[in-house]
């Protein structure tokens, strides 16, 4: 009963992100305000799916089972509520207490999540117990080296989540409230750091190949100073272009240690091409990153970053191992398959390129086309996914 039920609201948390999906897309096609559309985009699609699959993986991953089974269904409406509060705060006519409401249930969400996996793994937080089997002795060195690093994902979120509280209530922040600072040690602390972590683990399983045992110690030390250093050194400065320096490390060398991957498997599936396609917006968000930290700050290539990271990076790589774990072909509905599948992947990331392309050339009929194909990606790949786990909960 307790693995069902993990099992159901893990789903459901990973269902709430799709929406929110969606419904960011949307709301940059209608031009809602930047900090709406990053907080759909980051509290609300990243984190509920990084909170959805953490809970279900990282305690198998660490040889443990979950403490308390109901913990995503108390984490879900708590997620929730603070991720329409956070973005509805920016909006013209909003009450000012939605503010301070949507802070501290998104405060409660996190306290929660981190709460029953901490106790969960308490007795292992340095991840040297790895379950993982006999049959896959060779990849303990990789699977240790990616254990090491969760907590520090915890530590991550845990800050973050409470400069996003100090920011809109009287508690005192540990750093100084600045919004921006929040969001880069939660997407790139919180949900880059646990992609580089997971993804050792789970991506050379799912392309049944290998990656040497020294890349995640170039790669997992440079993700887990890097955020800090950016956030501690925003909006500019030597700590914050070295922190940019730092962060291009660790999203170049995991971008080349899946394209090692991707090369040596003989596998060609769907959802592969997701982390493919994403590793490579990665590269060029950081890039742009570093252009900001050593020369001089575009407004609308802000912006362009912003997307590049959360749906570029994060939000192709999230569409892809989602596909991996909930694969279109199962579906017995109209359309199911790998070829929507396909042209979901296809809509996302050349809406990011038709994106990126009218900002550099300052083309605003391109901004609004590239999000508009973005949006019937999205709308595909909630068709899919959400399709899939209907489908599921009939049987």
């Amino acid at each position: 009963m307790s693995s069902a039920t993990l099992s159901r609201w893990s789903r459901a948390l990973v269902a709430a992100g799709v929406c929110w999906l969606v419904v960011w897309q949307a709301a940059a096609v209608a031009g809602l305000p930047r900090r709406t559309t990053v907080a759909l985009g980051l509290y609300g699609f990243v984190l509920h799916v990084v909170f959805g699959k953490a809970y279900s993986l990282v305690p198998s991953y660490f040889d443990r089972d979950l403490a308390w089974p109901y913990a995503p269904a108390i984490t879900l409406p708590l997620a929730a509520v603070g991720t329409a509060g956070l973005a509805l705060e920016a909006v013209d006519g909003v009450p000012g207490v939605v503010r301070p409401i949507g802070a501290w249930s998104w405060a409660l969400a996190v306290a929660v999540f981190l709460g029953t996996l901490v106790w969960t793994l308490r007795e292992n937080l340095s991840g040297a117990e790895t379950g993982t089997g006999d049959h896959n002795a060779d990849r303990r060195r990789v699977d240790r080296a990616a254990n090491l690093f969760v907590p520090v994902v915890f530590a991550y979120l845990a800050v973050g989540s409470w400069e996003t509280l100090a920011a809109r209530t009287a508690v005192s922040p540990v750093l100084d409230g600045y919004p921006p600072r929040a969001t880069h040690l939660l997407a790139a602390g919180g949900a880059a750091l646990l992609v580089f972590a997971v993804g050792f683990r789970l991506l050379p399983r799912f392309l049944v190949a290998e990656i040497p045992d020294w890349v995640p110690w170039i790669v997992l030390p440079a993700g887990a100073l890097g955020p800090a250093m950016l956030a501690v050194g925003l909006p500019a400065g030597p700590v914050f272009r070295t922190g940019a320096l730092v962060e291009a490390v660790a999203v170049v060398g995991f971008a080349a240690a899946y394209g090692h991957l991707y090369r040596s498997s003989d596998r060609r599936r769907v959802g592969f091409y997701g982390p493919l396609v994403g590793a490579g917006f990665g590269v060029i968000a950081v890039g742009l990153g570093l252009s900001f930290a050593f020369g001089p700050v575009d407004p609308t290539l802000v912006a362009a970053h912003y997307r590049l990271n959360l749906l570029g990076f994060l939000g192709l790589t999230v569409v892809g191992v989602t596909f991996q774990f909930y694969p279109p072909t199962v579906g017995r509905f109209l359309g199911a398959g790998d070829d929507l599948a396909l042209a979901a992947l296809g809509a996302l990331a050349g809406g990011l390129v038709v994106e990126l392309a009218g900002a550099v050339v300052s083309t605003p009929l391109a901004l609004r086309g590239g999000r508009a194909l973005a949006l019937l990606g999205t709308l595909a790949y909630a068709y899919l996914v959400l399709g899939v786990f209907v489908q599921r909960a009939r049987q």
